[in-house]
């Protein structure tokens, strides 16, 4: 999961935002997209059901800024024009609301509240 740099936040809803495709492997398990991402649990990974430890990188349109970072840095500072693989696209927002029949808020939604008397609270 993107940790995130603790500066960046979505403020308004993006022009653009970064989307995964059927060619994204997660890069046998160590993605440089999710490292470059600035925004926490942005980008995170699903594992495979039927093939692990294989599985894919998904983005939260909901958190991404369409900053390009997950596109645009690689390994060891190397500069990259778009996903080696061609896993990762960037779309505009209007059409991917279009797509899916959703209008995305510019602020991301709250994140859900844990009730007081939750196992992940009480240590169960």
């Amino acid at each position: 999961m993107s940790e995130g740099d603790g500066k960046a936040a979505r403020k308004k809803k993006p022009r653009i935002l970064a989307i995964t495709t059927d060619c994204c492997t997660g890069c046998a398990g160590s993605p440089a997209c999710i490292e470059y991402c600035p925004i926490e649990a942005c980008m995170f990974w699903v594992p495979d059901e039927d093939h692990p430890p294989f599985g894919r990188i998904e983005v939260d349109p909901y958190l991404c800024i369409g900053c390009q970072k997950c596109i645009s840095k690689g390994p060891d500072g190397a500069f990259l024009d778009g996903c080696p693989w061609d896993a990762i696209e960037m779309i505009p927002t209007d059409d991917w609301e279009a797509m899916h029949g959703i209008a995305l808020p510019d602020a991301p939604p709250p994140p859900p509240a844990i009730a007081a008397d939750s196992p992940a609270l009480s240590g169960d």
